[in-house]
């Protein structure tokens, strides 16, 4: 301990005290040796007699008692997990804890970190019955992992009833004296559908915007990265399970391009929020 960089200085210093009384110095010799008192020298000899390496720490000190017993700290936790919030509240918060509990909202923040208890966040999780759900779940992070040589691996997606805004006015740049400018009102003109694909391996997006979202639309982006991937690359597509996707014209158009292959992810059915 006493040479070992990531002891603490003053176990260190009580090891180093410890190790010279062993080679036979007596208290004032090794005061002298390492710029300390005698006092403190006999201190920490005699607890290492008494304890050995224990007596080199630190005892406990009483310090302040808890204002917080187990049982407010237990009614903390349990209504947290197990009851609603008043008022039809869909969350728990510090402040309506502490209202609740009749503790401080800063004692109920502590309660929180330290059971690692977070109510007012939510996840989601989707179960699926899909009877080849193991095997396409084997097949798209096969394609994630360790994708083929000489293909290209895109994730295939699409953002449909996308509201294509645009400003009463046109906007006004930054100036130095005063920040960009824009209207605060606006006029629609309709909806659009975003159809992207993602290259795993460079992070390049091919995109195209259609006004609606069919199997013709999807049809067409296809074309569109055949057109834009080299020839001398077979193209895996990893889709979800919209309709779309499976159309006869689509799958007459994969049969004519075979370089082309459809990777379906396992159908959800159902999501709990």
């Amino acid at each position: 301990m006493a040479p070992a960089a990531k002891s603490a200085q003053q176990l260190a210093l009580r090891s180093k005290i410890v190790l010279a009384c062993a080679g036979g110095k007596d208290n004032k010799a090794v005061a002298a040796g390492l710029g300390v008192r005698q006092v403190t020298v006999g201190k920490w000899r005699s607890r290492f007699i008494a304890h050995r390496l224990a007596g080199l720490t630190d005892e406990d000190r009483p310090g302040r008692p808890r204002t917080i017993s187990d049982e407010k700290v237990e009614e903390v936790i349990v209504k947290a997990l197990e009851q609603p919030p008043p008022n039809r509240h869909s969350h728990w918060s510090t402040r309506s804890m502490a209202r609740v509990t009749g503790m401080s909202q800063t004692a109920v923040s502590r309660i929180w970190r330290a059971f690692e208890l977070k109510p007012h966040r939510e996840q989601t999780w989707k179960l699926s019955t899909d009877p080849q759900f193991i095997d396409k779940v084997r097949d798209v992070v096969g394609l994630y992992m360790n994708p083929p040589e000489h293909a290209l691996v895109l994730c295939v997606d699409e953002k449909s009833q996308i509201q294509a805004l645009n400003r009463t006015a046109p906007c006004l740049p930054v100036l130095p004296t005063a920040p960009a400018r824009r209207s605060h009102d606006y006029v629609r003109n309709g909806t659009t559908s975003l159809f992207a694909a993602l290259d795993l391996a460079t992070g390049k997006v091919i995109s195209s915007v259609h006004r609606r979202h069919r199997h013709q639309e999807f049809l067409k982006f296809l074309k569109k990265i055949d057109a834009e991937v080299p020839a001398c690359l077979d193209v895996h597509l990893i889709c979800d399970n919209y309709g779309t996707h499976k159309t006869p014209e689509i799958k007459k158009w994969l049969i004519r391009h075979p370089r082309f292959e459809l990777h379906f992810t396992p159908a959800v059915s159902f999501a709990h929020e």
